[in-house]
């Protein structure tokens, strides 16, 4: 394995294991400018992955959820993108679908993603060109999307289900065989994993919610755009993806 791959699992894990020491004790919340929760567990996280990050590659960019943007990114030929917690409302509500997002972006497209799973201890991890792996109990196994285009799983978000998504499911009522709600970018991965085929997400994210799950899918062989088929490109200087996106198994099965 990739050195960059492994110091990016290794960033993860160990932001996880500090984000379970949180988890389990009582844990102070307070809100960001955008009225989003912050949690003593996200900024642990971050400061774990971060400084691990710059001290491997000095020479690289970091842009994390929390953390202030340096525009100097936008020189940088690597830039690594960040969520320490994607999903810090799962994580107040102790559901357990929280992960720690990790992606390495060159030339507006993610080359490493890796997303770990706390609460199971498991793991997700790619790299452009070399396939897409789970890691439970130690033991790495390829992953791959289904080869479903009919009886579809199609998945909702947790904390942010909408109203264009319910119209949605009502509109391919039949290519869909069931519904279920996930939190986090552990959506994409169902899908990666072949658990799931379906996600869409009409309302605007942010560069890191996303870079590291694009990863896993599509070297999984599934389909990550925009809703408006256009690619979903990083380390822009406005981070935000403002157009929605859409995961799928297969271009079959695109809904709209």
């Amino acid at each position: 394995m990739n050195r960059d791959v492994e110091v990016a699992i290794e960033l993860a894990v160990s932001a996880g294991k500090k984000i379970l020491e949180i988890y389990d004790s009582k844990f102070e919340i307070s809100l960001k400018e955008d009225k989003s929760p912050l949690t003593d567990a996200d900024k642990a996280a971050n400061r774990i992955i971060v400084e691990g990050l710059k001290k491997e590659f000095p020479d690289h960019a970091v842009l994390s959820e929390e953390m202030q943007d340096d525009l100097s990114r936008l020189e940088s030929e690597y830039c690594w993108l960040v969520d320490p917690l994607d999903g810090t409302k799962e994580f107040i509500n102790k559901n357990g679908e929280f992960t720690v997002n990790i992606a390495l972006v060159k030339d507006g497209h993610p080359k490493i993603g890796v997303v770990y799973i706390p609460v199971t201890d498991e793991l997700f991890f790619a790299k452009q060109g070399m396939g897409a792996f789970h890691r439970k109990k130690c033991v790495d196994q390829t992953i791959s999307t289904s080869k479903r285009t009919s009886n579809l799983t199609i998945l909702v978000s947790r904390s942010h289900r909408s109203e264009a998504v319910d119209r949605l499911i009502e509109q391919n009522r039949d290519k869909i065989g069931d519904v279920k709600e996930a939190g986090s970018s552990l959506k994409g991965c169902l899908i990666a994993k072949g658990d799931a085929d379906v996600y869409y997400r009409f309302g605007p994210t942010r560069e890191w919610d996303t870079a590291a799950m694009h990863c896993i899918v599509e070297e999984a062989g599934g389909i990550v755009n925009q809703i408006d088929d256009t690619r979903l490109i990083y380390n822009k200087r406005n981070t935000l993806n403002e157009k929605g996106f859409y995961v799928i198994n297969r271009i079959e099965n695109k809904l709209i």
